[in-house]
């Protein structure tokens, strides 16, 4: 958005009573499987109840006690494309592991579950080697970027696997990513100790498993929600707009404007508008990736449009995800589109991001729109930038802005959250 237009923008001022939300409609898609007190979700691995020794519930946290025995936790249901959140915490030299989509058809949950490896580095001998540290895809994929908090505090560990691709997040930071269809994992999983196990990691769905590795080992407000199956679903085919209408002001044809070049869609940034889905999205994680001009590497201006509604003009009713450069992240809250952030970054209708995460002007950059009911959080290139809570409920259209500058687009899909 230009100044100007900004000004223009009118907030509104009361969320729940203007959109009508209820206690149904901002029921979270989250289901919580430890709550600080109920076990009701796990028990023993291959087994009826929970365990009877090793694990216990303490000050809110499901803490294994080291040496007391007990076995594997694992769920008493079980998960295909889910993202999983979990706090966890170790003693000196503990060494622990979240498994997921494991299957009991096997005598131990590692012979068919990827893990992700919970771990004292610095004091375990496994934390000399990157690929069997905390929060790598143990012994296979070592984390990049890890930072991890000192032993005795809680971690933010995460798993997102949506088809045959997995990632794992630690602290608000991707650090692991891969895809079980891949060669680079198949020639992994064939050098290493898992050489011999004919189903490993290529369950679709299974439960998802805590390790008991003979030491203290916390983990706290575990939760985890399902995706609605499948790959990722392609919104540009890279090669025409099936499924995409547009709005430019002065009213041109869309060839003046946007076109396809070799799969990605270029848009020269004249007239304003944008282009737009002719379908609406309510819940789900948009992933697209964008680059200015690698040529010309001239910054500027653009921005991802989402749950937007009402008529067709420049400034429609919508949440922005910002573009510009060096505020990439920012939100924008267009024509009364409402949403709660933090105090200290929202001024008018902006909320400025939690921290620069773009590349170089003319590199590729990755964004992660993740909308869940009224939760939105924005990732750019794997790193969380921004996020809010209540925002305005409802499906509406996704869409990418020409505003005066030439830039590009790729890789743009969507996965379903259910709700």
């Amino acid at each position: 958005m230009n100044a100007m237009s900004r000004f223009a923008v009118v907030l509104c001022a009361v969320v729940a009573v203007a959109t009508g939300q209820n206690a149904a409609q901002v029921a979270s898609s989250w289901k919580t499987l430890f709550d600080g007190s109920s076990t009701a979700s796990w028990r023993s691995f291959r087994g009826k109840e929970f365990p009877a020794k090793g694990w216990t519930v303490e000050n809110g946290a499901l803490r294994h006690v080291a040496g007391a025995g007990g076995g594997d936790l694992t769920t008493v249901d079980e998960y295909g494309d889910f993202d999983l959140r979990f706090e966890w915490k170790v003693g000196e030299g503990a060494n622990s592991g979240v498994m997921y989509r494991s299957s009991e058809t096997e005598s131990a949950p590692w012979a068919t579950a990827p893990e992700y490896q919970i771990l004292d580095d610095a004091k375990h001998a496994d934390g000399k080697d990157p690929r069997t540290s905390a929060a790598s895809c143990y012994a296979l994929y070592e984390g990049v970027g890890r930072v991890l908090k000192p032993v005795g505090e809680f971690n933010e560990g995460r798993v997102v696997a949506v088809g045959t691709r997995v990632e794992h997040w630690l602290n608000g930071v991707r650090v692991v990513s891969f895809d079980t269809a891949s060669e680079g994992w198949k020639a992994k999983v064939k050098s290493s100790k898992f050489k011999d196990l004919t189903k490993f990691g290529l369950m679709t769905q299974g439960r998802i498993v805590l390790q008991d590795h003979s030491d203290d080992v916390w983990y706290r407000n575990v939760k985890i929600r399902s995706f609605g199956g499948g790959a990722p679903r392609r919104l540009l085919n890279g090669k025409d707009f099936t499924g995409w209408t547009h709005h430019l002001e002065p009213a041109g044809a869309i060839d003046g404007t946007w076109s396809f070049v070799d799969g990605v869609l270029v848009c020269k940034g004249q007239p304003a508008g944008y282009v737009r889905t002719t379908e609406d999205f309510d819940n789900f994680i948009l992933r697209v990736a964008w680059r200015f001009s690698p040529v010309t590497k001239a910054d500027g201006n653009s921005g991802v449009l989402f749950r937007m509604t009402g008529p067709d003009k420049i400034w429609p009713r919508s949440l922005e995800a910002q573009l510009m450069s060096k505020t990439a992240g920012d939100f924008y809250r267009i024509g009364g589109f409402s949403i709660e952030t933090d105090a200290d970054r929202t001024k008018g209708v902006r909320v400025r991001h939690l921290g620069f995460a773009e590349n170089a002007v003319g590199d590729w950059n990755h964004y992660e729109i993740e909308v869940d009911g009224g939760n939105v959080e924005l990732r750019i290139n794997g790193k969380v930038v921004n996020r809010g809570s209540k925002a305005d409920l409802g499906a509406g259209k996704i869409c990418l802005q020409s505003e005066g500058v030439e830039i590009h687009f790729k890789d743009v899909e969507i996965v379903p959250i259910r709700s």
